[in-house]
């Protein structure tokens, strides 16, 4: 059984697909699936209900190619689809753990900089106190902060990077401004991850996974024009214990030449970089179902 595609709509033309998603809604076509739309904005607004109001009752099984969702609001989308007849292929325990990186970590552990967290919520950044007891955990020298989703590389000296993990008052600082920037989108709490000089100039690879197999790597979309093709001997067993049906791997070279995990994602909130076909992922990924 062939899967359907739940896409975001326009939200100034509701009854058509955003234009971002536009060619993966053409190539979903072309495989002969059904096409739905949902509103992305009525979602986060919590109004799971007026979101779905578009997809046909008994839709089936289904995947989410759209905008990143917070976990809470995915699982209120799954609630709502299922009245009406249609079940997501990643449910709502599988999204979080490959959507936040307390979810993930444990499985990669071996394969991404050394990472430990606190919960926080927006706006409200953890005291100094406790931040120095999470850096404490690392190893000493330099850091990363950020939420349990994304970070603020485009913001690296004020809300990204930490010089000197022990250095409790420039952690806190860097930190609150990360979280002034972040404002109501903070994602769980706080990470703080140990820094691992890269071959920045390589650029990242964006590696797509389903039920464990790599489907597609291709470009980060910050660098569309770099190609790297990361090693995966070291990856693969990392995907296939998460045993998450749909996510993605971006990996970067660190100078000593290791390939290293940088961000695991959801493959359903993930973007595609420009320039990619998209039927090379949106063919395989309606053909697996269960």
């Amino acid at each position: 059984m062939t899967a359907s595609l739940l896409l975001c709509a326009d939200p100034l033309r509701p009854t058509r697909c955003d234009p971002h998603f536009a060619p993966q809604a053409a190539a979903a076509r072309l495989a002969g699936a059904t096409v739905a739309l949902i509103d992305h904005d009525a979602l986060l607004a919590g109004r799971a209900d007026e979101a779905v109001r578009r997809v046909p009752q008994g839709l089936g099984p289904a995947w989410y190619r759209g905008w990143m969702i917070p976990a809470a609001a995915y699982a209120d989308l799954d609630a709502a689809l299922a009245v009406r007849g249609a079940r997501l292929c990643t449910g709502p325990p599988m999204y979080r753990r490959a959507h936040e990186l307390p979810g993930w970590y444990d499985a990669f552990a071996d394969v991404t900089p050394t990472s430990a967290w606190t919960a926080c919520a927006p706006y409200q950044p953890p005291p100094p106190t406790v931040l120095a007891a999470v850096a404490a955990t690392l190893p000493a020298g330099p850091g990363i902060v950020k939420d349990y989703v994304k970070s603020r590389k485009h913001d690296w000296d004020q809300a990204c990077y930490l010089p000197d993990l022990a250095d409790t008052a420039a952690v806190h600082r860097v930190v609150a401004r990360f979280v002034e920037l972040q404002e109501d989108t903070l994602a769980g709490g706080i990470v703080l991850r140990a820094f691992e000089p890269l071959r920045r100039a390589a650029g990242e690879a964006r590696v797509w996974w389903l039920d464990g197999e790599p489907v597609l790597s291709t470009a980060h979309p910050d660098t569309p024009g770099l190609r790297p093709r990361p090693a995966l001997d070291s990856i693969r067993p990392a995907v296939r214990a998460l045993a998450c049906r749909f996510v993605t791997t971006d990996l970067a070279q660190r100078t000593d030449g290791t390939w290293r995990v940088i961000e695991v994602g959801d493959g359903q909130v993930s973007d595609l970089p420009v320039g990619t076909d998209p039927a090379t992922l949106i063919t395989p990924l309606l053909a697996g179902t269960r």
